[in-house]
């Protein structure tokens, strides 16, 4: 069976903050108008847009060095405050120029901590895009804190891809795709395509980081995998090449990495759920017969009857990971009782499920491994 050509209606851009970033830490002007000019032309032929742009932090260190009292956190802090305006400020005027109203929306981890936060900011990018105001979206750098970060804005740009049910993610970088040998090495080759059932090319893939930003291709790998597997399109590529976006939608030979979309979609709330597991508040451990039933092919909620063990402290609502009786981790999802009530009810034959299928993931490697 083919896989079915990607499409392009909505799409999601994330920048690196390597591509519109000098040496010295300040913008790129001239690279980002032509990055302006490539989203502008797809606008014009009706594809909706969500950008990530990285930057700010760089910008605003090439402003100011903070004295020798200001700690590494508050210093980030103040470079973020002042970059994120100039990071703005440029990308208004020039979508200006093209007639397209640009706006800012600044994210953490705790804006997808629970259902009404993601559903907020869900509603705030949609009701953007419906009024033809083209979003901008970074981590809010001044008030993160290590607890809350992204892992960097790969991690955030596959977060908004797949909230916004994007067709296609592209994430630029100042490489041309993902490779198998550090890029420059001789027999370093571009992997054009990988797939759900690719082999896993990430031993060959160099974990070392340049320039300003925080994410490495290792990072890139493993987002654009998971994101794929949600049913979204993703595209590695080098932003620093003109038109690249534009090359790529008409087919053009151009190179990049393309992480081809699974066709097992999730609805909006497992959508949620599985980017959620760092704000995960216990766990529960299952028997055999719960696993046996979780990890096949029905739609199965878990029961009190199938729980053992209650860990940690957590809330009625609350997102708890779910792991077997040798530590695996099975998946996560929605409690519907608190920790201590779920202490006095464990092998409960009756009552209402602790997890419905309708507010839990499971692990898919642990899945596929189990019926292999």
């Amino acid at each position: 069976m083919k896989n079915k050509k990607p499409e392009f209606n909505r799409i999601a851009i994330k920048i690196g903050s390597n591509v519109i970033s000098q040496s010295d830490g300040s913008l790129n002007v001239s690279r980002m108008l032509r990055l302006v000019e490539d989203v502008a032309v797809l606008v014009r032929q009706g594809t909706e847009v969500i950008l990530i742009s990285s930057g700010a932090v760089a910008a605003g260190r090439s402003e100011i060095s903070p004295s020798k009292k200001t700690n590494v956190i508050s210093a980030k802090q103040i470079w973020a405050a002042i970059g994120q305006v100039k990071l703005m400020s440029n990308y208004q005027f020039l979508f200006s120029k093209y007639g397209i109203h640009a706006g800012q929306v600044l994210a953490t981890k705790d804006s997808f901590r629970d259902r009404m936060h993601y559903l907020n900011m869900k509603n705030c990018i949609s009701s953007m895009l419906e009024n033809r105001v083209l979003p901008i979206v970074n981590e809010n750098d001044t008030v993160s804190i290590n607890e809350l970060m992204f892992t960097d804005n790969d991690e955030l740009s596959g977060m908004i891809s797949s909230m916004m049910d994007c067709e296609s993610l592209f994430i630029l970088t100042n490489v041309d795709g993902v490779f198998n040998a550090v890029p420059g090495c001789q027999d370093a080759k571009i992997i054009k395509e990988v797939g759900m059932d690719s082999v896993d090319h990430s031993k060959y893939i160099s974990t070392s980081k340049s320039g300003f930003g925080r994410g490495g291709m290792l990072t890139k790998y493993s987002i654009s995998r998971k994101i794929a597997s949600e049913g979204v399109d993703v595209f590695i590529a080098n932003g620093t090449r003109d038109s690249i976006i534009t090359d790529i939608i008409r087919r053009k030979e151009v190179p990049y990495t393309h992480f081809v979309a699974g066709t097992g979609m999730k609805n909006g709330v497992k959508k949620w759920l599985s980017h959620s597991d760092t704000f995960a508040k216990g766990s529960v451990v299952i028997n055999d017969g719960a696993k046996e039933a979780l990890l096949g092919n029905r739609a199965t909620s878990l029961l009190m009857i199938g729980i053992t063990k209650i860990e940690g402290f957590f809330k009625n609502g609350d997102i708890v990971r779910i792991f077997d009786k040798e530590g695996n981790n099975i998946g996560l999802g929605k409690a519907q009782y608190d920790s201590k009530k779920a202490e006095q009810n464990i092998g409960d034959k009756r009552g209402k499920p602790f997890i419905h299928y309708d507010y839990m993931v499971i692990n898919e490697k642990i899945k596929e491994n189990h019926q292999a």
